[in-house]
Parts: C-alpha cells; structure tokens; sequence
C-alpha cells in the first residue's frame, strides 16, 4: 500500500504561543499549530495567523520542509504534511504506553464476539491498524497492527471518512488511488460520497467484500470529546460466517466497546491536562 497518514485533532495557537524559548521549541510550536488544520496551508496564511514576520516563518517551513517533515503541494505556494511527520504520528499510536487497555477492550470484544476485531486510524487515503485481536477459528483473515487498508473500501476507513468536512474529504478521495479490488469496490467520487453520507447517517459501516473477495466488515467509531474521532473500531470475518445482516446485529457490542476504548482516551487527555496546568 501507500504512504501511511493520519489525521490530527489539536486546539490553534497562537503567534505568542510560537514564541518558545529556544528555536527548537518554535519549530515544534509551529508544527503542532499546522498539525491541527485539515487543509494545505500558505506561508502567509501562517503569517496572518500568527503574527510573525514573514521572513521568520519562510525560514522556519524551509527548516521543516528540508526535515521531511513538510511538503509543498500544488503550485508550490501550498504546504502539507510530510512523509516523515506521518510515520512520526503513526509510530507514537502504535507504541501508545496506554495500548495495554485498548488491547483489554478488543480482547473482551473478540471473546463476546468470536470474531476477529481491530483498532484502526485514518492516514491520508489509508486505514492503519493501530491494534488487533485475532480470532481463534481456524478460518480466518490474518492481520497485524501496522496494516494499511485503502480507505475507501474498508469499513472503518468510511466510518472515519464520513465524519470529515465535505471539502477535506472530497479532496482526499480525489487525490486517492480509488483502486478496484474486487467486483463490489465502488470506485466513482460520487458514489463513495453518496454511500458515506448514509453511513454518516446510521452512524455504521459495513464493507460486504469491497476490500478482498469472501470478507465481511463492520466498523463504529471511538466517541471523541472533539466530535471528530479518528479512531474506529471494527469486526471482521469470512462471508459464510458473518453476513451484512449479522455484521449490524453485531453493532450493539461494537459500540459498548468503542464507547470503553474512548473512556481510556478521556482519562489519558484529562491527565496530561492536568500535568501540563500543575
């Protein structure tokens, strides 16, 4: 697959808050403001934002650009997030100290259900398995955590995309390699646009073989204080074992889990809150 992404949640700052007390600090202020946006960003956009003078930010995007951690995009004039910045992202996911609970929840889950179960993030135009638990029937679809799954036929890779402004989303799946994997993989801007908006609506959904020929999807997401999450929770199984129609009956159980993994991601914000205001 491609290039992993992922996409980020963070509150603005401020040109003030740029102004940390070491360089090293600044450039890490600066990242995490352009961290936060969803959309590509311009130097003087920046400037506007932040107050700081122009000269000061060119040098520092140069900085960042040259790192690997920025990209220019377009006609050159537009910066977006770079490779080495994504896998930065995804590796601190991955390797969470707090990855023991989540582990517990899909565990249980898998236990209740029978079924192989997954937590998954949004990266760009892919889903990332940032955990799974597999089942123990001997037939089954083996995937580790690490895994990359084209976004816009995996089950949790709609669920997430769903939930994204219209315009940010519409340009990720304009820009995405919509690859045909099997014959149910919709490939048409807006048909998939058509198909998250129902899911946006149930608030659920379900791969039926889009992905790989025999296997069935369903996918909810993790409840965020923000009311945009990038983490999803899904089962998955072969077709003769899980239907469409059984996928949804196994909703309820999905959603008791998403609702324990995004109490642990409560309690974890909360914390380092409170030990950065101490």
């Amino acid at each position: 697959m491609g290039e992993v992404r992922r996409i980020e949640e963070a509150g603005a700052l401020t040109g003030k808050e740029l102004a940390g007390d070491t360089p090293t600090l600044r450039l890490f202020s600066l990242l995490e403001l352009i961290a936060s946006k969803d959309r590509l960003f311009t130097l003087q956009g920046l400037v506007e934002e932040t107050g700081m003078a122009k000269p000061t930010l060119h040098r520092m995007l140069q900085q960042l650009e040259g790192a690997g951690l920025l990209i220019r995009e377009n006609n050159g004039r537009h910066y977006g997030i770079g490779a080495r910045l994504r896998r930065m992202a995804e590796n601190l996911l991955l390797n969470d100290s707090h990855h023991g609970a989540r582990h517990a929840v899909l565990r249980d889950l898998v236990e209740e259900l029978g079924e192989s179960c997954n937590l998954t993030t949004l990266s760009g135009n892919e889903i990332v398995y940032l955990d799974r638990v597999e089942t123990p029937e001997p037939l089954r679809f083996t995937l580790q955590a690490g895994s990359r799954v084209p976004a816009h036929c995996s089950a949790s890779g709609k669920m997430i995309l769903s939930q994204l402004a219209p315009a940010q989303r519409r340009r990720l799946l304009e820009a995405a390699p919509l690859r045909r994997y099997t014959p149910n993989t919709v490939t048409d801007v807006d048909k998939i646009e058509e198909e998250l908006r129902r899911v946006r609506r149930d608030g659920y959904a379900i791969d039926a073989e889009e992905f790989l020929p025999g296997l069935v999807c369903a996918a909810v997401l993790v409840p965020s204080p923000t009311g945009i999450s990038n983490l999803g929770i899904a089962v998955q199984a072969p077709v003769m074992r899980l239907t469409p129609d059984k996928a949804i009956r196994l909703l309820p159980a999905l959603r008791r889990a998403a609702k324990a993994i995004g109490d642990i991601e409560a309690e974890v914000a909360a914390g380092e809150s409170s030990q950065e205001s101490s």
